[in-house]
């Protein structure tokens, strides 16, 4: 038994027997006596009555501490065996390991604001409800010049639009929106999601600045296009300048019988070649002007069965493989099939072309399952291509084929942006090449 028990057994021992002596006395009519025992017992009782308020008083007091988040103050132990020490011992140790928690609280805060305040995006917390916010990073008092933001509606007065377009955000979603901002009208990608406390909901939304990637894509994507533009018309123009040149200074030199026939043939070749870049030119045409789609549920088993029939001719006059795999025959997309059956003929198209000089040709098209969202892959074994190659085959008018327009991937490309889909592609030379519809 440990001494504060000791003493507590003591005390409640010593006050049972002045209790019984003193009615003993009382039955033996000594009532001087049994007056005195009694007064001492109420002595006694006041004096640890009091001392245990006293106890009381200090855990209310320490109470009190803990809820105003007080732990600055320090508890003097005189003597650590007694209970009142020990309390006191307890109440220190409980201060000091609650000042470590919040040393290291504040440390965390401090950390997590220099990472938050360090992000490009601009970053944005309050509360739903009563749209109080709880912080703002750096990044976004620069982009939207506010260097205080106390409550969402704040915003109306320096940027309505974008408080019209936070409040309506749907969280989990990406989106590109447009909004004023400290350098004017910017794109902004952004993302909101949200959480549930004991205190409410809480909202938390990035805002990225996506003007410059956009211009900077904007730009590559033009200075490609303008170098097979200029390569292509450039390849047109040269040879017809130079034969028109060649027939005038024929012409002024004056002609006889045996030039007619080289007149005819150059007249010939200029037409051609006119001919030419007015079908390069309906190729860009075409390029601008596709349809918005028509869509409906398709089954993969049914659109692989009618593309296969379409260019099972070619692959068995040229002895290809073409392998369909399909481990799930209930797999549907929602597209337009006219469209999206144009896309799987162009790349099988390629893919033939890709596999013509191999010694066994092979082609797989699959339905696949990726990520949760339908996706069509059309491989072969052909040469591959390199990484160079790869970043241009989307560009309009490239081509490695001497026959070919450049319009074709540009098209299929096309086509799948408006299913809010993608093309892609992956290749490694002499391995062969992989083409991707994700939808």
């Amino acid at each position: 038994m440990n001494r504060p028990s000791l003493l507590f057994f003591l005390k409640i021992s010593c006050l049972l027997v002045i209790t019984v002596v003193t009615a003993y006395l009382l039955f033996d009519k000594q009532y001087a006596y049994a007056v005195l025992l009694f007064v001492m017992l109420i002595v006694l009782a006041y004096q640890w009555l009091r001392e245990e308020r006293k106890l009381v008083n200090h855990v209310l007091d320490f109470s009190e501490a803990v809820h105003y988040r007080d732990f600055t103050r320090r508890f003097v132990v005189k003597h650590p065996k007694t209970t009142e020490g020990r309390l006191f011992a307890a109440f220190n140790e409980i201060n000091e390991v609650y000042k470590q928690i919040s040393v290291d609280k504040e440390i965390q805060h401090q950390y997590l604001t220099k990472v938050i305040n360090m992000l490009d995006s601009a970053l944005l917390f309050y509360k739903v409800d009563t749209q109080q916010v709880i912080w703002i990073n750096d990044s976004f008092k620069q982009l939207f010049q506010t260097p205080h933001l106390g409550n969402l509606r704040g915003l109306l007065k320096r940027h309505p639009e974008l408080y019209e377009k936070t409040i309506a955000m749907k969280t989990g979603n990406q989106q590109i929106e447009t909004a004023g901002s400290s350098v004017g009208k910017v794109k902004l990608l952004t993302h909101s999601s949200e959480f549930e406390t004991n205190d409410g909901v809480f909202r938390i939304v990035m805002y990225q600045n996506i003007n410059e990637a956009i211009d900077e894509t904007e730009t590559k994507a033009w200075q490609k296009l303008l170098r097979v533009l200029t390569h292509e018309i450039m390849n047109s123009i040269a040879p017809i300048s130079s034969l028109a040149e060649t027939l005038h200074g024929r012409l002024e030199q004056g002609i006889v019988d045996e030039d007619i026939d080289d007149l005819k043939v150059g007249i010939h070749t200029i037409k051609k070649r006119s001919e030419g870049l007015l079908q390069f030119a309906k190729s860009y045409r075409q390029i601008n002007r596709v349809d918005q789609p028509e869509r409906k549920d398709i089954a993969l088993n049914m659109l692989f069965e009618d593309v296969y029939q379409l260019l099972e001719p070619t692959l068995l006059q040229k002895n290809i493989d073409l392998d369909i795999i399909l481990k799930d025959r209930r797999l549907m997309v929602y597209a337009d099939p006219n469209l999206l059956e144009q896309v799987l003929i162009n790349l099988l198209l390629n893919a033939i072309e890709a596999v013509k000089d191999i010694e066994v040709p092979y082609i797989s098209i699959t339905g696949m399952l990726r990520e949760g969202n339908v996706a069509i892959r059309i491989q072969d074994n052909g040469n591959g291509m390199s990484e160079e190659i790869q970043d241009q085959i989307f560009t309009p008018f490239f081509t490695t084929r001497k026959t070919g327009s450049g319009v074709g991937l540009t098209l299929s490309k096309q086509i799948m942006l408006l299913h809010n889909g993608n093309l892609l592609v992956e290749s490694k030379e002499g391995e062969g090449a992989a083409f991707t519809l994700q939808f």
